[in-house]
């Protein structure tokens, strides 16, 4: 295996960031601002936050901080919810067999969680199915419609996957066996001819808000089942946790209603977690889960199962009700989390490698390819190498007698658009703007790779190319007390629509104690001090380069988010350091 010193990194992978630019959001106009604050009683930066975020009233604010559930919009008005439910009800007075299927991932395997535990609280003749990632690949799959018609299933309830199976429903309807999607991906141009169709990207749906993950598709159709039994949102409470961290995982915006859903999932998740995520949680030691160590702690555990092994794992310890038995699902997974880390680095390793042999590092894309790179790490490789080279990236490997391909985009650029532009050279693809999969034969991984190159660089914004860092709002080192923090964490769950407040100050001074901390001094330590105020603390990880640049006293300016730092038993506000110069 490569040795990092056999690799000649890029600025980028020794330090951890590229060169930034810097943009600061518009401030609003101050009669506006004024009028917020006095409104809330709220200093004005606070009410500047919130106008930017398109809470400019005393009623927003309120749904803002406080998300209520009754908030949720009707299940019903999504396109074809009564249809599904009708179907799902006539399944359970005719005693058909109902098979939940979903996708290997998070998101997949929170929504077979939930639906499928859901069901058998009431109806015996359920089951789940995840498709094997290397034998089946994404989505439904014609073994899982085989083994559905083998085992007697006569329904099959798609979750996270399915809006553009057309030839697999069609293939299951000749064999008698109806489909309801329950997806949130872009359809194509037809829809499968399934009995109903849940998604809120469909261009004849209705439903008021159309960012919903998969497992957020599957919470509303347990909502409009629960609706016919007489049952309340407050019943469905235990069944946020799944969702929240679906959300989480998924990367969908934190706004509407994946903000009630999130806020009131994480309450769940700190509250009265199912034995699963209590397994997870008891192995971490962790007290209090914020929405980033859902995505960083809970999902990758989960996810590692069908990365490494099989999903069906996840959904076992997700839906397991005897601590005992969950924890010992929890150590199975937790060594696949370890083995996916180590396989990670080192085909991330690879792959800089073969950029930087073949010359690559001033194209528009990073596009990669090696048979016998690990399926289940190769989404992650990507977008390590897009935090590296900060451009379009697609990662390939062998999976059949196919090539299979993570791709990952920088933020501004749809890689969804840029796959349609390159169809001719694939069989299959999916996803989003940010983050898609797709399959070709080997012959045209040449010709895909050419044309990849031929339309990102013809269709992107070349400033697309530098990271930037958006921020909020200027502040000074006085501005920073314990009463705006105690509102700043009022802000959360963040995420997309919803992002930590990122702040800049001009003209601080290191106190004179800046160290390099880390292993190799990777990570720097310092205290600023402006105008007399101060010190306050701070640190930025993978930043220890930048040292040179603020010892003996010089001046400069950071750009930040606010932290809270708690070491031995004393909590204190720091700066999380972005950027400086």
């Amino acid at each position: 295996m490569f040795a990092k010193t056999s690799l000649k990194l890029p600025t980028a992978a020794k330090n951890g960031i590229l060169k930034m630019r810097w943009t600061i959001k518009a401030k609003p106009e101050q009669k506006d601002i004024d009028a917020l604050a006095d409104t809330l009683g709220v200093d004005n930066l606070v009410s500047q936050l919130l106008i930017q975020r398109g809470i400019d009233s005393y009623e927003k604010a309120k749904k803002f901080f406080r998300p209520v559930l009754s908030d949720l919009h009707n299940p019903f008005l999504m396109k074809d919810m009564d249809v599904a439910v009708a179907r799902i009800e006539c399944a359970i007075a005719n005693n058909e067999n109902i098979l939940v299927y979903g996708d290997y991932d998070v998101d997949g395997t929170t929504s077979v969680a939930l639906v499928s535990s859901y069901l058998l609280n009431f109806y015996p003749n359920v089951a789940t199915y995840i498709p094997d990632r290397y034998g089946e690949g994404y989505g439904v799959s014609y073994k899982g419609i085989d083994f559905a018609e083998d085992n007697g299933f006569s329904l099959i309830i798609a979750l996270d996957c399915g809006v553009k199976a057309i030839e697999k429903v069609a293939y299951a309807k000749e064999k008698e066996v109806d489909f309801i999607i329950c997806d949130h991906h872009r359809p194509g141009d037809m829809l499968p001819e399934a009995v109903a169709v849940l998604d809120p990207k469909r261009e004849d749906c209705e439903y008021p808000f159309d960012e919903l993950c998969g497992c957020g598709v599957g919470f509303k159709l347990i909502q409009a089942l629960g609706s016919r039994k007489g049952e309340t949102i407050e019943d469905l409470i235990p069944y946020l946790d799944l969702v929240a961290t679906a959300i989480g995982a998924d990367i969908v915006p934190i706004t509407g209603e994946n903000r009630v859903l999130a806020y009131h999932g994480l309450d769940v998740i700190n509250s009265s977690p199912r034995i699963g995520f209590k397994a997870i949680i008891n192995q971490v030691k962790k007290t209090v889960l914020t929405i980033t160590d859902v995505v960083f702690i809970i999902a990758p555990r989960i996810n590692a199962a069908g990365r490494m092994e099989h999903g069906q794992h996840a959904v076992n310890l997700l839906t397991e009700t005897n601590l005992e038995q969950a924890q010992k699902f929890a150590a199975g997974i937790e060594k696949y989390n370890i083995d996916r880390r180590s396989l990670d680095k080192e085909i991330t390793l690879e792959a800089l490698s073969q950029i930087q042999e073949n010359k690559e590092e001033d194209g528009f894309t990073s596009v990669v390819y090696k048979d016998s790179w690990h399926k289940g790490v190769i989404g992650i490789v990507a977008s390590r190498l897009t935090e590296t080279y900060y451009r379009p990236t697609l990662v390939f490997t062998k999976s059949g007698e196919k090539l299979a391909a993570s791709a990952r985009s920088v933020k501004g650029f749809d890689v969804y658009n840029a796959l349609q532009r390159c169809s001719d050279y694939i069989e299959q693809f999916g996803g989003h703007k940010y983050a898609a999969g797709l399959t070709l034969l080997e012959e045209q991984y040449g010709n895909f790779k050419h044309q990849f190159e031929k339309v990102v660089s013809e269709t992107i914004d070349p400033a697309l190319l530098t990271p930037e860092i958006t921020v909020d709002a200027k502040i000074e080192v006085k501005d920073i007390n314990p009463k705006l923090m105690r509102i700043l964490n009022q802000f959360a769950p963040f995420g997309p629509g919803n992002m930590t407040p990122v702040f800049m100050s001009e003209g601080l001074t290191d106190s004179g104690y800046a160290k390099g901390v880390g292993q190799e001094g990777a990570h720097l330590k310092l205290a600023v001090t402006q105008n007399g105020y101060g010190p306050v603390g701070g640190i930025g990880f993978n930043m220890g380069d930048k040292l040179p640049s603020i010892i003996s006293r010089k001046p400069f300016d950071a750009v930040f988010s606010l932290d809270e730092n708690e070491w031995q038993g004393n909590v204190t506000i720091q700066l999380k350091l972005k950027d400086l110069r």
